[in-house]
């Protein structure tokens, strides 16, 4: 009996231990029409730190940080950091807000299978904004659910490593 509880202890820790140190697949083969139509895939930036964000039009908190994630994308893009809006919206109407906000990031445009690829990203409950930190091998290494402040943003992308 003994024998089988330390063998239950190790299994448990070996899966503990799997679980925590796992490193999530690499967006592969997911694919988006931008703002001008043509078909995007999330593999054109492999090699930059992609700073992934989930938002709508009618979404207040997403409105809210679009302009600092267009300050970012002027200050980080040097250093090989790409910020990419995936806008879970009607496309007219996210041509036109980008248009408006004159977002300088790529911005891509979502049906419902975005809000399907926000959960499988770890957003359970679907709430935007979203933001994924995706490294320079195409791996999401963490995430942020709500408005992204620039302090939240600095620190994620100090810990991937610019």
């Amino acid at each position: 009996m003994l024998l089988g509880a330390a063998g239950l202890a190790a299994a448990l820790a070996g899966l503990w231990f799997g679980l925590h140190t796992a490193t999530p697949p690499p967006l592969e083969g997911i694919k988006f029409q931008d703002v001008h139509g043509n078909m995007r895939d999330l593999r054109e930036w492999r090699g930059k730190v992609v700073v992934l964000n989930f938002w709508a039009t009618w979404c207040a908190p997403c409105r809210e940080e679009i302009p600092m994630l267009i300050q970012a994308h002027e200050s980080y893009r040097p250093q090989g950091v790409e910020i990419v809006g995936i806008a879970i919206d009607n496309a007219s109407k996210v041509l036109e807000f980008t248009k408006t906000f004159q977002i300088n990031y790529p911005i891509l445009v979502a049906d419902a299978s975005g809000l399907d690829l926000v959960r499988q990203l770890g957003n359970a409950s679907g709430g935007l904004p979203y933001t994924v930190f995706v490294d320079r091998d195409g791996r999401p290494v963490s995430s942020k659910v709500g408005a992204l402040k620039r302090a939240d943003l600095d620190a994620a992308l100090s810990k991937i490593g610019r």
